[in-house]
């Protein structure tokens, strides 16, 4: 089956977390919390856990993310976690990386398991899709 939504992020907080020991490379690495709201066929709410080694003067660098998203797809309420990560030279996104992840479902959602991705159109519009299966 597959579901997509649009979501905007309502908050994205960088912390103090810093790896140890600190090791000096040429991005910086950094790590966010966010909070996201979807709408569509997937609508509910998510809290991430968003790394990132990233440089904003050019827009190169690469993240990887856990969410933990709580409400309906396709209809039926529950929470799961996925994963997903993705690098970007400044102007395109690359090895992108996108898991549900096993045994996390409870509600309706309980055994999801699938793949799916996440893509920003030309407007600003930030869409996500799951290609999913239940028990």
């Amino acid at each position: 089956m597959k579901a997509s939504g649009t979501f905007k992020v309502i908050a994205f907080v960088p912390t103090s977390l810093v790896p140890d020991p600190a090791i000096a490379t040429a991005l910086p690495v950094g790590v966010s919390t966010m909070e996201k709201h979807y709408e569509g066929a997937v609508v509910g709410r998510s809290a991430t856990l968003f790394t990132a080694a990233y440089d904003p003067a050019t827009g190169v660098g690469a993240y990887v993310a856990m969410e933990s998203f709580e409400g309906s797809v396709d209809g039926r309420s529950g929470a799961f976690n996925f994963v997903h990560s993705a690098g970007t030279q400044g102007t395109d996104r690359t090895n992108e990386f996108f898991v549900i992840v096993a045994s996390s479902g409870t509600g309706e959602l309980a055994g999801i398991s699938g793949t799916g991705g996440m893509r920003v159109e030309s407007d600003g519009t930030h869409q996500v899709w799951f290609d999913y299966e239940l028990p």
